[in-house]
This record gives C-alpha cells, sequence and structure tokens, in this order.
C-alpha cells in the first residue's frame, strides 16, 4: 500500500501533538522519557498481529502508523512482530525521531493538532497509539485525526495508563496522589516515584472505551498489561491484575473505525 502524504509536517513529540510552549520545551529536553515499557509494547503488538494476520500471497502488506513513536523502541517491537507489514514512526519532537531512526525503518516529523498528520485520508490500515493520549491537551481532536487516516475498519491500538489500577486505589483511600497522575511538570508531590513525565488525562477502562466509543470507533477489546515502574515484589500481582483489566496498570484498547 502507497502511504501517500498531505504537505509539509509540522513540529514533534512523542504525544504526536503539538502543545504549548512550556510543554514543547519539557518535551523537547532529552531527559524526558519517551519509552513505555516493553511488556505493554509486546502485547499491544501481538494485538495487532491477531487483528491483521500475516501478509502473503492474497493479502497486501498493511501500512501501520506508529503516532507518538517517541524513540522508536515499541515500533521496532511491533516491526518485528507485524513480520512482512509497513510500521512507520510519526512524532513531533526532533530529539524523539532522531532516536527513533536509529530503531525503525522509517521515520516522519508530524502532529495531531494544527495542520494534522502529513498523510491522506484512509490511507493506514492500524494506527498503534501507545501511552500518547494523556500526554494530550485536546484528545478529542487527536483521535479525530487518526480516524481520518485510518481507512474504514482499519485497527487502533491504544494504550494508557489506568488511573483505577489497583494499587491507585489503596493509594487514594489513604489520601496519597494516585501514581501516573502529576501536579507539576517540575517535580513529583504527594506520590510515589521521582519521575516526572507530563501526564495531563487520566482513565479508567470504563472512561477510556466510552471515549473511543463516541469519537466513531468500535470497540474490539479492551485487555491490561503490567508497568515497568511498579516495585519488583510487588510485579507477580501487578501481572495478575492484567487479567482484570479494570485494575491493571495499564489499558490496551482495540478498536475498528467505524
Amino acid at each position: 500500500m502507497t502511504l501517500s502524504t498531505r504537505g509539509p509536517a509540522a513540529a514533534g513529540r512523542p504525544s504526536g501533538a503539538a502543545p504549548a510552549p512550556g510543554l514543547r520545551d519539557f518535551y523537547e529536553n532529552p531527559t524526558v522519557p519517551v519509552a513505555s515499557g516493553e511488556a505493554r509494547s509486546l502485547r499491544q503488538a501481538r494485538m495487532l498481529a491477531d487483528a491483521l494476520g500475516p501478509a502473503g500471497p492474497g493479502r497486501p502488506a498493511a501500512t501501520v502508523l506508529d503516532v507518538g513513536c517517541g524513540d522508536g523502541s515499541a515500533g521496532a517491537i511491533a516491526a518485528r512482530v507485524l513480520d512482512g507489514h509497513r510500521v512507520v514512526g510519526v512524532d513531533w519532537s526532533q530529539d524523539a525521531l532522531r532516536r527513533a531512526s536509529r530503531r525503525m525503518r522509517q521515520v516522519v516529523r508530524g502532529e495531531l493538532t494544527g495542520g494534522g498528520l502529513p498523510f491522506a485520508s484512509d490511507c493506514a490500515d492500524a494506527v498503534l497509539f501507545g501511552e500518547v493520549v494523556e500526554h494530550l491537551v485536546d484528545p478529542d481532536a487527536a483521535l479525530d485525526e487518526l480516524r481520518r487516516v485510518l481507512r474504514s475498519g482499519g485497527h487502533l491500538m491504544l494504550s494508557t495508563p489506568n488511573l483505577a489500577a489497583w494499587y491507585n486505589r489503596a493509594l487514594l483511600l489513604a489520601g496519597v496522589q494516585p501514581v501516573f497522575s502529576e501536579v507539576s511538570l517540575r517535580r513529583i508531590h504527594g506520590r510515589p516515584g521521582t519521575e516526572v513525565v507530563g501526564h495531563l488525562r487520566l482513565y479508567t477502562a470504563r472512561a477510556l472505551r466510552e471515549f473511543v466509543a463516541a469519537s466513531g470507533f468500535e470497540v474490539v477489546r479492551v485487555s491490561g498489561a503490567p508497568f515497568h515502574g511498579v516495585p519488583r515484589p510487588l510485579r507477580p500481582l501487578d501481572r495478575l491484575a492484567c487479567g482484570a483489566p479494570s485494575l491493571a496498570s495499564i489499558l490496551l484498547v482495540h478498536a475498528r473505525k467505524v
């Protein structure tokens, strides 16, 4: 499938969307993490592989856009799992794209806001949207843009931290700020952890399902994935929680454009 473009791309970040100037500076800082955990990336890629099936005779290679590709680590995992399909990394951060170009065959600079992604409508078979939506000022416009570039019946594979993760429920009962939530771009206040990553929005499984459906997608499946930041002694519990997505650390949604 030929991936046609629709003009020059705009500016960059792992979120795939250009935020306000303060956030732009934050995301262009090379010390800010632009990669998600390998477990999440692998689970998401396998879900998409099951949906697309293998490329081969009578089944042409699919075009997959990894929107908000960050350093390309998730896209590289997807390319291995989606053998025969074409994976294109998209980000607005120049720093992220430099790192992604070492791992992915093709990267493109683009954003979800402003002029939109630099691709024609109905050009992609699938979009990977991993750990992105929680960074966005306007997630509604972002999903509108993803829907535009997807062909009819195309697949959206979205992942995001779960506000109602099993440990966040306990933290809130104790009056502690939930993990993944942030009140400052400078430092962590009132919750476990030390790493500021710029989360603006958080979702529960129910809220995410409703949000994706309201954006013109049919939700096929909601699954859970573990979080690499969970302390080692608690990781067996975190993996166990994946069996109940509403309790899992990370939410994985497979949806199709309708």
